[in-house]
């Protein structure tokens, strides 16, 4: 199932995720903030993208160690910020208590 950019933009901002920063005459990077401290969760949009394909979602997916359901739901906010984090932070990708990356 496609997504529109705007919706996955707005998503990823709703959710934790700043721009990177870093201007890019291709892509917009985000990265994933969380407790105030960068993540090593990055992914990208090309610039004048209207909708992201099956393969795109997948490959987003991906980026943000979700499966492409729940890279849907959290599109579509039915995977709130909290429970993203949960996700995270069972992956060893974040550390609950002071938000760095997990050694």
């Amino acid at each position: 199932m496609p997504q529109k950019v705007r919706d996955v933009d707005r998503a990823l901002k709703q959710k934790g995720f700043k721009d990177s920063g870093k201007p890019n005459p291709d892509h917009d990077y985000y990265v994933f903030h969380y407790k105030g401290r960068k993540t090593q969760v990055i992914t990208k949009i090309s610039h004048g993208e209207k909708e992201l394909h099956d393969r795109l979602c997948s490959r987003m997916a991906r980026q943000l160690r979700l499966n492409t359901r729940q890279f849907h739901d959290f599109v579509d906010c039915d995977l709130t910020h909290e429970a993203y984090v949960r996700i995270l932070v069972q992956a060893k990708i974040v550390d609950e208590q002071n938000g760095s990356p997990s050694s």
